[in-house]
Order: structure tokens, then C-alpha cells, then sequence
């Protein structure tokens, strides 16, 4: 009867294990290694209690009855049923075993053990000095002596098992395995984590896992951002940074139609910008070859296939994150990937690849530390129900309270609605004394923050609001008008790109996070202006999508430096851009303020010290990452 395949742990080349090892102390006979073959066929082909039976059989008729019971117990765990190989386990005499075939009996008792909540056990046979392990079994041994330590409690040992098993993974048992390492290490809880990060040399291969646990659990983790990428090296005729290394061939793989298709032309002509303006500089660029995605997982892994064939040795691309998990989650990647969006959870990718998005939480998350920063230690929220806008809420949140901050309460702005008035008496804001208004009837900005009546001091609370312009200028006037005088911070979502005085002087005095591109506020780049008079895709909010694909060409031969010098960083269009030892890349924005109407980066442009390729240089801003980077 062929069954389904219901085993919990990883799945490791069961059809080697089936094969390997097999005794040569004696001959087998014709049939023998017939009937043998045709049992190895029927597992290999889902029919294992037929493949049981036949090995059973030869069991009862070979003189190695022996391997042929530890095969049929093998074929028992494929199906999902272990628990049926316990007697066969039992009777075998592990003695009249190879050496291989020994270790894999203790395999097979270990994973039984832990079926069966035999902790000690599972633990002893997993850890026996001076075993000489099959490397076809290494892995497995390895991911069942992880889950005999977490079903122990040891936490800490069981990730670092995993860490250890990482490297002989691939696909989706790699990510798999990711996760469920950072989620051991995010059961630690982050005082715990903390201390064993500090205790930790950099080389130690927990170090990028518990920093990542870290930033999972809203603890800021990201590596100091030192210096630029390399230092300047000179050579024919061109000025690149140390590290510089670039493909012969690049593939971009983006969608040509479908939902994405106007968030994917801003970044494909934001890609092909930063590759035309490079070569004023004459840096070595590579030949680049478009693909069509398409709009499914299947059709984006086919057109990765084909960039592969074609003789891309980097593929950018996809763009959306159901098609980044198939492309990144594929058995083999024989081309290294930098993805425009982050996998599901923002589990780390696998071995060989980056990944690089526009992220609502990264501007949630600085924003709460800017807040921070100006002294603030207690917020109120208020966003509109749009994804991104709950996303970047819910990020402020666990970094602010991460930090030592306190949210005092948190409300949604409904769709459709424009009174607020309810809204903002409910959460228990403080008021502006009377007789604070400025000539506008405005209250004076940042003098509240103390209780009703009390005299203005330096604010120690604040708003964080995340919405469109929209309905920000809807807000921002009623605020006003409850005699809220709170400092107000946004996300980029409340500039609509383009200047419009009339219209945007209601939010004046608000701060919010964005891409320096948006102000020419980094050197070494293509004038905004200019490049939007030109191109539709690099004007209003869609700027920040052509921003993030010049970027993603800026990336290009700087990948493995960056992941190799986490404490580098690289000048870019959508923010000061770094990479963990990962490969995530992760972005750093600038602030700006509304005044007189005009949004004006507040302290004028970034004095990186960047001789770098042009295109090359810059500073960020994030966007939403569900099936595009939407949001902006």
C-alpha cells in the first residue's frame, strides 16, 4: 500500500541511507541483490509497506538479517511510523553491524527515543565520543540531537546544533532549519540573549544567529555602521572601493505585468539608471539580462532556471515575497540570488544569497529609536488600518518598549472616516494650557507633555503616526485643535513625494523617516530632479521605488564584502545601506521636516566621504514588503 510520508523531522537523503553501508563480509547472490534493488525501488516510489514485506523477507532468507531489519525500520520512519520498527530495533544485534550501519541503528534508536519523550536516551545515543559518523548521516544526527536539547530545555546548545547542521543544508530544509534555530534562541527571552551575546567572540558562529534572534525580539542589533565599503582603490581609469567585485553577468528578474507591474518599472529604470550612470566612472560593468517573473512563484523560479542556463553569474530579483520563498527555497541554487523582498517572518535566506526590501518595520523601528534619541519615553500611536501602516506600528511598538519606552496607548485611524475628534479625546493625550497658542491658534509645538494644567516643560512624550498625506492633514488640524502639543514623527508614507505648500502646511513641525534621493540629500548620485523630469517612475512617491532599484545595482559588486564587513556600510539611494553575516541588507534612513509646508532634510545633506562608483552612494527609506514593496 503506498502512503503518505508523515515523518516531523527533516527529511535526509533516505534513499542513501537505504543504500550505504551494505555489509561486505560475504557475497550476495544474484537474487539477493535483485530483490534488494526492487525493495530500494518501492520506497524510493512511496510503496513502503511493499518495500517493508520485501525487506523483511530477505531478512528471514539472506544470512544478513540484520541489515535487511534495520532497512525495513528505515523504510518504518520514512512512513511516518517509527513506532512500528521499535520491535524490528529491538531484535537487531548491533554487533553483527558495520560500522556505518551501526550508527544508524543508533540513529534510528534515538529518534524512536524521542518519540517516545526518552530524553536521556535520545541525548546518549546522539552523543557517543569517538563515533565514526557516515556523512550521509551527519546531518540527520545532527538535527536529532537539536531537538533531544530543546526537549531538554537547553535552549541555548540546541541552536548552536543547528547553527553546526546549517552548512549541510540546503533549499527549504536550510530555511527551515533557520527559523527554528532563531526561534530557540528567541525562547531564551532577551535579557538571557543579551548576556550570551556579550559573552561571544566575533568569529563565534552564533554570533550573526543571536543577533538576529535579537533584532526578532525588538532588541536593536545591528552591527555599527564604522565606515564606508573598503577603502578607495584606483585602477584603469576607474575609482571603485576595496571589496569591489562584479559579475560578468547579471540577471534581473521582475514582473512585466500583473498588480507589481508599476512598482517593478520604477525599480527596473531605477536599476538602469545606477547601471548608465556607473559608467561615467568607468567601472567595470557587466553584461545585464532582463526577465520577465511573471506573476507566480513557478513562473519566477523559471525564469531564475533560465538566467542560470543563460550564464548569469547574479540573479536580482524577484520581487515578490511568494516568489522570493520558491526561488530561495529551491533544492539547489547554483547562482547567488539577491531577492527584492524578504522571506516570510524575515527568516534569514539561505547560504549564497542576500536579501534587500522595503520595509515598513525599519521605519517603524527607527522612528522609535529617534524618539528615543530626543529624549521621549513615552508615545502614543495613532495609524490608519492600511497594512503598512499596522506593520510599522507594531514594529515602533517592540522597539520602543525594547528600549525602555512606554507606549501609553495605541489607536487606528478608520477607512473613510474624518472626524477624529473621539478618537484623540479617548487616548488620554496631554493639553497645552490655555494661553499657549501660538497667533494661529495652533498650540506652540513640543511644549506639552506633562499632565493638564501643568506648566510647559521639555516634552517627555510624543505621537508616532503612520499614514498617507491624505489623512495626515486631516489629523495634524484636529490635533490642534484638542490643544494637543505633542512633537509628532511619521514614516515616509506622509510626503507625497513632491513639494505642494498649500496643502502639506498643516503638517508642519512633523518629522518623518525617507529615502535621501527624495531631497538630493546624499552626493555622488543622480540629481533627483533631473532624473524626474525625465522619467515618470522617478517622480511623487514612486521615487522611493526607482531609489531602491538603484540601489539594488549599487549592491551588486559589494555583496560579499558587505556580508564579510557587517560593520561597513554603503552610501545609498534609499538609505545607508549594510549587511549582516546573513546577507540581509538592511537600510538606515534620513529625517526631514515639514516647514512652511515644504518637507526639508533636517540636517541638510550626509557628508559620507564617498569617491565612490557613481551610483553608488546614498541614504534610505523603506516601504511595505507583502506581495511588492507596496506601501510607499
Amino acid at each position: 500500500m503506498r502512503r503518505l510520508y508523515r515523518a516531523a523531522a527533516l527529511v535526509l537523503l533516505p534513499t542513501a541511507l537505504l543504500t550505504a553501508c551494505a555489509p561486505t563480509t560475504t557475497t550476495r547472490s544474484p537474487t539477493e541483490l535483485k530483490a534488494a534493488a526492487h525493495a530500494r525501488e518501492l520506497a524510493a516510489d512511496g510503496q513502503f509497506d511493499e518495500a517493508i514485506h520485501d525487506y523483511l523477507a530477505l531478512a528471514g532468507s539472506s544470512g544478513r538479517p540484520d541489515y535487511y531489519r534495520l532497512l525495513a525500520a528505515e523504510v518504518y520512519r520514512q512512513e511516518g511510523q517509527l513506532e512500528q520498527a521499535a520491535p524490528l530495533l529491538a531484535s537487531i544485534q548491533r554487533s553483527r553491524l558495520d560500522t556505518g550501519d551501526a550508527v544508524h541503528l543508533d540513529l534510528l534508536q534515538a529518534e524512536l527515543a524521542l518519540n517516545q519523550h526518552n530524553i536521556p536516551r535520545a541525548l546518549a545515543l546522539t552523543d557517543q565520543p569517538n563515533l565514526s559518523v557516515p556523512p550521509e548521516l551527519m546531518p540527520r544526527l545532527e538535527e536529532t540531537r537539536a531537538r533531544a536539547l530543546e526537549a531538554s530545555g537547553d535552549y541555548w546548545l540546541a541552536a548552536r546544533n543547528r547553527a553546526m547542521l546549517d552548512n549541510s543544508l540546503n533549499g527549504l530544509d536550510q530555511s527551515q532549519n533557520r527559523q527554528q534555530l532563531i526561534n530557540l534562541l528567541k525562547r531564551l527571552g532577551p535579557e538571557a540573549l543579551k548576556a550570551r551575546a556579550l559573552a561571544l567572540r566575533p568569529a563565534d558562529t552564533m554570533q550573526p544567529w543571536t543577533m538576529e534572534a535579537l533584532s526578532q525580539l525588538g532588541v536593536s542589533s545591528q552591527d555599527a555602521q564604522g565606515q564606508p565599503v573598503g577603502t578607495l582603490v584606483a585602477g584603469q581609469q576607474a575609482t571603485v572601493r576595496e571589496g569591489y567585485l562584479m559579475p560578468a553577468q547579471v540577471a534581473l528578474l521582475l514582473p512585466s505585468s500583473g498588480p507589481a507591474a508599476g512598482a517593478a518599472n520604477a525599480i527596473r529604470e531605477g536599476f538602469v539608471a545606477g547601471y548608465e550612470e556607473s559608467a561615467r566612472n568607468h567601472a567595470p560593468r557587466p553584461l545585464v539580462k532582463i526577465y520577465d517573473s511573471g506573476n507566480s512563484p513557478a513562473s519566477s523560479v523559471a525564469a531564475y532556471q533560465q538566467a542560470v542556463r543563460d550564464g548569469a553569474r547574479l540573479v536580482v530579483g524577484p520581487l515578490a515575497r511568494d516568489a522570493v520563498s520558491a526561488v530561495l527555497n529551491q533544492r539547489q541554487l547554483p547562482v547567488p540570488v539577491l531577492s527584492l523582498n524578504y522571506l516570510a517572518d524575515q527568516t534569514p535566506p539561505p547560504a549564497n544569497t542576500s536579501t534587500f526590501g522595503l520595509l515598513p518595520e525599519t521605519e517603524g523601528s527607527q522612528a522609535a529609536d529617534h524618539m528615543l534619541d530626543a529624549g521621549l519615553h513615552e508615545a502614543y500611536i495613532i495609524v490608519s488600518d492600511a497594512d503598512f501602516a499596522q506593520r510599522a506600528a507594531n514594529a515602533f511598538k517592540a522597539e520602543f518598549t525594547a528600549k525602555g519606552g512606554h507606549v501609553d496607548s495605541m489607536s487606528t485611524l478608520s477607512s473613510g472616516s474624518v472626524n477624529y475628534i473621539s478618537l484623540i479625546q479617548g487616548m488620554g493625550m496631554p493639553t497645552i494650557p490655555a494661553g499657549s497658542a501660538d497667533s494661529s491658534g495652533a498650540p506652540a509645538p513640543n511644549a506639552a507633555g506633562t499632565a493638564p494644567g501643568s506648566a510647559a516643560t521639555a516634552p517627555t512624550a510624543g505621537i508616532f503616526i503612520s499614514m498617507r498625506p491624505e489623512s495626515a492633514r486631516l489629523l495634524l488640524p484636529q490635533l490642534h485643535l484638542a490643544r494637543i502639543g505633542l512633537p509628532v514623527y511619521a514614516t515616509s508614507h506622509i510626503f507625497a513625494g513632491s513639494d505642494n505648500a498649500g496643502a502639506d502646511g498643516d503638517l508642519n513641525g512633523v518629522e518623518f523617516s525617507d529615502a535621501p534621493w527624495m531631497f538630493d540629500a546624499q552626493s555622488g548620485l543622480p540629481n533627483h530632479a533631473n532624473l524626474a523630469a525625465l522619467l515618470p517612475s522617478a517622480r511623487g512617491s514612486a521615487a522611493r521605488l526607482f531609489a531602491f532599484g538603484m540601489d539594488a545595482w549599487s549592491l551588486v559588486p559589494y555583496l560579499d564584502w558587505m556580508r564579510s564587513h557587517p560593520g561597513s556600510y554603503l552610501p545609498g539611494a534609499s538609505g545607508q545601506l549594510t549587511s549582516d553575516r546573513l546577507g540581509r541588507i538592511s537600510r538606515v534612513l534620513i529625517w526631514a521636516r515639514f516647514d512652511n509646508g515644504l518637507a526639508r532634510p533636517i540636517s541638510g545633506t550626509l557628508n559620507v566621504n564617498t569617491l565612490a562608483p557613481a551610483g553608488n552612494d546614498g541614504d534610505a527609506q523603506p516601504a511595505a514588503a507583502s506581495s511588492a514593496p507596496s506601501g510607499q
